[in-house]
């Protein structure tokens, strides 16, 4: 199910591996997705047995997962930590194998791609990891980290040009030029970071997945990288999927935002439709725990604060996976999955996608205000 609640087109087979040379080159309009994301699915076995292992279960990191990311556009995803936001991004870029589902870049099924074609495919789309300490190779200098990509792909950069490329990276990311023969040891964590953005950017990719790209580094730090990434999507025309735990960031660099929980997208939309108008009790309860600068503010404003625990992905709560920490629970919520769509007793800004059977604006939501329903919900207030 797509972002705006419209059926999806028939995946169909899996598209052919293309000669490297010739692999997704063509141009593609604006207004299609640059990737599409249809019912992924990534699902770790659980065994036991030394010798003869027998599979007694599975993890189940990421459950059905559907999304659009169009071209120059920034998605971000937030939730909670264990919800399946970093495998997601692995699963995207094929470093872990998909259980199920299937992901397209320009229109290219790419979950089941290798060799040449997957090859191709990692050119375009590339990766800035979380912790800028242990990305980078401590026994490689800076322009052999950010050159790295010209020798899994040559014809990117001629070998003669490398060092005069590194450094215009360097530049481009705010370093000095000069700092190509240092040690990662020598730069503080946001240089670090852009030195990983850099090494991102070799390739001259379309699609760059942020996989919590400021979560390690200090606030002052963390504003001039998000602002860095902005600036270079404006120049580069980049993609980006940006995963975080901070919603005023998500807020501030993204085009779209989708809350993860426990292995699903549960609402996705504009940041001003998550922010100013959510309508899944979750993502409510995420916004009510966002630190107010304001003392007078805080102190009066309504929190919803969650009690119990979230459940094990290993043995996720049938029908909605929110309901045992959800204050609407019903019985309907035990037994019917609720679909990720805009519900249509609802209109303007609330009306995107949610995966809630009464999915209402907070103000509107009065059962939200009144406290627990007797399982073990939210007391509002």
């Amino acid at each position: 199910m797509t972002a705006d609640g419209q059926t999806p087109d028939e995946a169909g087979t899996p598209g052919e591996a293309v000669p490297e040379e010739i692999a997704f080159t063509q141009e593609v309009p604006r207004v299609e997705p640059i990737l599409e994301v249809r019912d992924l699915v990534k699902y770790f076995p659980l065994t036991t047995g030394v010798v003869l292992k027998k599979q007694v279960g599975a993890v189940k990191a990421v459950d059905g997962v559907s999304f659009d990311l169009m071209q120059g556009e920034t998605l971000g995803i937030v939730g909670e930590s264990g919800c399946g936001k970093s495998t997601l991004a692995k699963v995207l870029m094929n470093l872990e194998p998909a259980t199920g589902g299937s992901v397209r870049y320009k229109g290219e099924e790419i979950s089941r791609l290798s060799g040449a074609a997957l090859k191709a495919v990692r050119r375009n789309i590339q990766m800035v990891f979380q912790d800028p300490y242990t990305s980078l190779n401590p026994r490689m200098t800076v322009g052999d980290i950010i050159g790295e990509p010209y020798e899994i792909h040559p014809e990117v950069s001629p070998k003669g040009n490398r060092r005069k490329a590194v450094q215009d990276l360097l530049d481009v990311v705010g370093l000095n030029p000069e700092y190509i023969n240092r040690y990662p040891h020598q730069f503080s964590g946001g240089q670090r970071q852009r030195i990983g953005i850099a090494r991102g950017l070799a390739l001259k990719p379309e699609v760059i997945i942020c996989d919590e790209p400021v979560s390690a580094l200090d606030v002052s730090v963390q504003a001039q990288v998000v602002n860095l990434l902005d600036q270079l999507q404006g120049e580069f025309n980049l993609s980006y999927m940006f995963i975080a735990h901070d919603l005023s960031i998500v807020r501030h660099i993204s085009d779209r935002v989708g809350v993860m929980y426990l292995g699903k997208v549960v609402e996705i939309g504009t940041d001003a439709e998550i922010y100013d108008h959510a309508t899944h009790p979750y993502t409510q309860a995420l916004l009510s725990a966002v630190p107010v600068p304001d003392p007078t503010a805080r102190e009066s404003r309504d929190r919803i604060v969650l009690t119990g625990d979230v459940p094990s992905p290993a043995n996720p709560p049938s029908g909605c996976r929110f309901r045992t920490r959800c204050w609407k629970a019903q019985q309907r919520c035990v037994v019917e999955v609720p679909l990720l769509v805009a519900p249509p007793w609802l209109d303007g800004p609330a009306r995107h996608a949610s995966a809630c059977h009464f999915a209402a604006e907070r103000e509107n939501d009065q059962g939200g205000q009144n406290g627990q329903n007797g399982q073990g919900g939210p007391v509002a207030g």
